[in-house]
Order: C-alpha cells, then sequence, then structure tokens
C-alpha cells in the first residue's frame, strides 16, 4: 500500500516513504572473563633473591654458631632455624610450590538504571608464607623471651597469640565474603596488640630488671614495627587487592630480610658484648642422658644464684 501528500494533490502525489518499525537497541551489560593476578618474572625474579639471601644468612648464622660453646648456642640455634625455614620456603616458592588460586566475586554498580555486573577475580595466594610464619614467628618471640627473662607462662601466652594471628590473618585471606574475611582481619590485629602488650609490659619489665634492656629494647620495637607493617600489607594486598602480586612478592622479601637475617644478625651480635644476655642450657641438652636434665640459666646473674 502507497501513501500520497493530500496536501498537494494539484500536484502529482508523491508517495510517502514508510516510517521503520525497528525500535531502537539499549544498551545492554556484559559480563567480562575471569582476571587472573599471578606473579610474573618480576616476582619470580624476586622470589630466588629471597631464597639466595636466606641461605647466605643460614650459613653466616651457622659460622657464628661454631665459635659459641654449646650450652651458650641457644640464640644461635634458634635463629638459624628460622632463616633455615625461610630459605625452604622461598625455594619452595621460587620453583612454582606453595600456592593456590583464590576466587574473588567482585561486583560493579553502573549509571543510568543499569543492573550490576559481576566479575571473577582470581588471584594467586601463598599458602607457604603462612605455613613459614606460624613456624618462624614463634622461634623469634621465643629468643625475644629468652632475652629478656621472661617466665615461660608469658612467653607461652605471647606465642599463641602470635599463632591465633597467623591463623586469622590466613582465613581472612581465604574468606569469600566481604564482612567475614575484614571480621577476621580485625581479630588478627587484636591477637597482634596482645603480642605486642606481652612484649612492652612484662617482658620490658623484666629485661629493665637483667639490665639487658639496652639490647631488648631496641630489637622489640624494630619487631612491633615490621610485624605492623606486615598486617598493613595482608590488608591492602591479598584483602584489598591494591597491590599487584608482584609487588607484595617485593614488599614481602624486604620485610622478611628486616624481620629474620637483619634481627638475627642484631641479637647475636649484640647479645655476645653483654655478659647478662648469655642463656646457658645445660644437663641433656648440652650432655645428653646420664648428666642433670632441665637446667637453665639466664645471664651471669642467675649462674650466682
Amino acid at each position: 500500500m502507497v501513501d500520497f501528500d493530500i496536501y498537494n494533490m494539484d500536484k502529482t502525489p508523491v508517495p510517502i516513504a514508510p516510517t521503520s518499525t525497528v525500535p531502537i537497541p539499549l544498551p545492554t551489560v556484559t559480563h567480562s572473563p575471569p582476571q587472573y593476578e599471578h606473579i610474573t618474572r618480576l616476582g619470580h625474579d624476586t622470589l630466588w633473591v629471597g631464597f639466595v639471601l636466606m641461605l647466605l644468612s643460614t650459613l653466616a648464622f651457622i659460622g657464628l654458631s661454631w665459635r659459641v660453646p654449646l650450652p651458650k648456642r641457644l640464640f644461635y640455634q634458634v635463629t638459624t632455624y628460622v632463616t633455615l625455614i625461610s630459605t625452604f620456603t622461598y625455594y619452595a616458592m621460587a620453583t612454582g610450590g606453595g600456592w593456590s588460586y583464590h576466587h574473588n566475586w567482585v561486583t560493579h554498580g553502573h549509571k543510568h538504571d543499569l543492573p550490576d555486573t559481576h566479575k571473577i577475580v582470581v588471584r594467586q595466594i601463598f599458602w607457604a608464607r603462612y605455613a613459614e610464619w606460624l613456624l618462624t614467628t614463634p622461634m623469634i618471640l621465643f629468643n625475644l623471651g629468652a632475652l629478656s627473662g621472661l617466665s615461660g607462662a608469658n612467653i607461652l601466652n605471647t606465642i599463641l597469640a602470635n599463632v591465633a594471628m597467623i591463623f586469622t590473618g590466613l582465613f581472612s585471606v581465604y574468606s569469600h565474603g566481604g564482612k567475614t574475611k575484614w571480621g577476621w582481619y580485625a581479630m588478627s590485629w587484636f591477637a597482634f596488640l596482645t603480642v605486642g602488650w606481652n612484649l612492652f609490659t612484662n617482658a620490658r619489665a623484666t629485661a629493665q630488671k637483667r639490665g639487658v634492656h639496652i639490647l631488648y629494647n631496641p630489637l622489640a620495637l624494630w619487631t612491633a614495627i615490621i610485624w605492623t607493617v606486615y598486617l598493613v600489607i595482608w590488608g591492602v594486598s591479598d584483602l584489598g587487592r591494591s597491590l599487584s602480586p608482584d609487588q607484595v612478592t617485593l614488599a614481602y622479601l624486604v620485610l622478611d630480610f628486616m624481620a629474620k637475617p637483619v634481627f638475627g644478625f642484631w641479637l647475636l651480635l649484640g647479645q655476645g658484648r653483654l655478659s647478662t644476655t648469655h642463656v646457658n642450657v645445660d644437663g641433656f641438652w648440652s650432655d645428653g642422658v646420664g648428666h642433670r636434665e632441665g637446667l637453665l640459666r639466664v645471664g651471669e646473674r642467675d649462674e650466682d644464684a
């Protein structure tokens, strides 16, 4: 059927083109494919650097311990164990082990009444770090407790609070709900504050009485500062995803180096200059079965008692 312009009938009728009935397409929202976040060559090389640093530090601590009689090697042995475990951990991560993917469901809102879009972010998490921290951080706290002369009960309380801090941090990283992961993260901070309270109240008081506060106080403050940065990195990296996996790997390398080798050299070289900081472990620890067992002496004052 053809329409004519009735207002120009004195002229030849002009057909009017039919109008289109095709609707204008509305903007659509598409869901993006999963986004993978993992280390690149930079992060991989960083892990190898960490392995070399920890290995060299372990060999150096072994060399220092050979110069000390066995009853006085407690600090040296524990410090060596710390970097040795860290050496194994960095080797495992550098060779492709000790990690898993964690899936995060990310929601993006849109304007103009468009529906929200969802994206799956698959992030590489090195669980080997947390396994290593569960082993090495109690040893670091034991060294601080033994240095200050803290009681065994308080050392145990401090170590258990530290273990709770590591576990809750791990739970926060692998949680899916936003409120859940930040709840675990808050618990991790609470556990860390418990550790700090023991270091700066009970342990500091005993260190003052023993006259080792000159070495203990800066070491405890150094540890508290480094561990505070650890917790901040947890929040802005694996929880907030503000740092890339490569940046996180580099940050953790710097923190691990300061918390383990630097702390270890500081402790061993510093306590070697102070007679009151020596911890002597005799009996079974030094001489085996058949000798006096369970004799632990801290400093010269305890030896004379």
